[in-house]
């Protein structure tokens, strides 16, 4: 018996665990979300060892390369031997001023809550009128 040299696209990308569903892994083809070697693929496509396999999920490329083929769904541990994860590290998060929140059903702010947001923010207003 040979061994299996080809398998689908959405198929394999089910298989190593990238979809939680097979109609996942066909959506996402068909939405333009898989790419083989750099192309868009349908579901259909065929992968091979060796193939590049970008997978954007969550706002970010994942970018695998094909180590082995399969095409039923398998363990964890093995689907991390079916391929060579090549993503770069996510970019450093940038340290962001936290906005003050308010409880829920609290009601509107008052006018000196308002202004003390507005100072946390760096937004105070200088352009008011002089009450002279």
């Amino acid at each position: 018996m040979d061994p299996v040299t080809t398998a689908r696209v959405d198929s394999w990308t089910w298989a190593v665990r990238m979809f939680r569903t097979r109609s996942q892994a066909t959506a996402a083809c068909r939405a333009g979300h898989v790419r083989v070697n750099g192309d868009k693929v349908k579901s259909a496509q065929a992968v091979r060892v060796g193939d590049e396999v970008r997978v954007r999920s969550a706002g970010f490329d994942r970018v695998l390369v094909v180590a082995r083929i399969v095409s039923k769904r398998v363990g964890a541990p093995v689907a991390a031997e079916c391929y060579v994860d090549k993503t770069p590290p996510p970019p450093p998060r940038e340290e962001v001023a936290l906005v003050p929140m308010r409880d829920r059903g609290a009601g509107r702010p008052t006018k000196r809550e308002r202004r003390d947001i507005d100072k946390l923010r760096g937004l105070e207003r200088t352009d008011l009128p002089d009450d002279d």
